[in-house]
């Protein structure tokens, strides 16, 4: 029982998220992890938030599965095994809308299977690829994503991942090397 009232607020979450446009909380996110940073950043947060939410992809329905991409790093930033399950339920879901996506919906599905969040981290690198990848090929209507690298991910092997946000708030370690990473790209 405890399963299926799960499964039917993951569902509730998915539809809401697909319904509000998925801009409100990535929003609230990023201003709040805006107050994690030196002081005298508090104004130009601001413009950066701006500049996150007008980032839209010209593939409508990949952008609004980008939206619960956001949401997967910024659960793995904060190191929350629940949140990245909700997140990843959400990219399984709406990747069945998606051209060529049964290695993005299994890797989504993995992630969500994971019994921690170090697996959850390695796992990410892939599903991070496939969304690299696919947000190149659907270009931007509008603002900038950032192809952000750290190379000590997965043992040093490195691994990159896609950012609304020029800062690193690298979500393969967290809170233990929060900065660890560049941008190594501006999609625009």
């Amino acid at each position: 029982m405890k399963t299926i009232a799960n499964f039917v607020m993951i569902l509730v979450a998915v539809t809401l998220f697909a319904a509000c446009g998925n801009s409100e909380k990535p929003v609230a996110e990023d201003a709040h992890a805006g107050h994690n940073h030196a002081a005298g950043e508090g104004h130009d947060a601001a413009p950066t938030e701006k500049t996150a939410v007008g980032a839209s992809l010209k593939d409508d329905k990949l952008n609004a599965v980008y939206q619960h991409y956001v949401l997967l790093t910024n659960a793995l930033v904060n190191g929350d095994m629940v949140e990245a399950k909700v997140a990843v339920n959400a990219i399984e879901l709406g990747s069945k809308e998606l051209s060529n996506s049964s290695t993005l919906a299994t890797l989504a599905a993995k992630i969500g299977a994971a019994k921690d969040i170090d697996a959850q981290r390695t796992l990410y690198a892939d599903l991070s690829k496939d969304f690299i990848e696919r947000v190149k090929g659907s270009g931007l209507n509008s603002g900038e994503i950032y192809v952000e690298y750290c190379p000590m991910a997965l043992n040093n092997k490195g691994a990159a991942w896609l950012s609304k946000q020029k800062e690193i708030r690298n979500p393969y370690f967290g809170e233990s090397m929060m900065t660890c990473g560049e941008v190594k790209e501006t999609l625009n």
